[in-house]
């Protein structure tokens, strides 16, 4: 399936070269999971960036970053099932919430880390960058 990443980001979103299917299956295999399609087909187009998508500020971490960092943070310990793959720049970061499929966006704080605090977002990805540009 093909999606309109590019018009998804908008024009102040500056992201990277695209991911290779090998750094993306690194990263499945450094994580445990299967990352979501539509996800996987964004780091495929543009492996992760950051800047403005309308006008909220995103950091879109790339492949290799997504291992490193649910590792860095207490995702494991304090909100079980998630997985990070982003932020908002600041205190709050972005999450699939893996326990369900397919797996929704949710928000979540770095600091006092909880599932009580996974905030619901989107349903998918793009519905999620959809989302943030209106």
């Amino acid at each position: 399936m093909s999606y309109p990443f590019e018009e998804l980001l908008g024009e102040n979103f500056n992201g990277n070269a695209p991911a290779t299917a090998e750094q993306i299956a690194v990263a499945e295999r450094s994580l445990g999971k299967s990352l979501p399609d539509d996800f996987r087909a964004f780091l495929q187009a543009t492996n992760g960036g950051e800047g403005f998508i309308g006008e909220n500020y995103i950091m879109l971490w790339t492949a290799e970053e997504l291992g490193e960092l649910n590792e860095a943070y207490p995702v494991k310990e304090c909100a079980p099932g998630l997985l990070l793959f982003g932020s908002d720049g600041g205190g709050e970061g972005y999450a699939f919430d893996m326990r369900t499929s397919p797996p929704p966006i949710v928000m979540v704080p770095f600091v006092g880390m909880s599932l009580t605090y996974a905030n619901p977002v989107a349903p998918t990805f793009v519905a999620f960058l959809k989302n943030l540009g209106d």
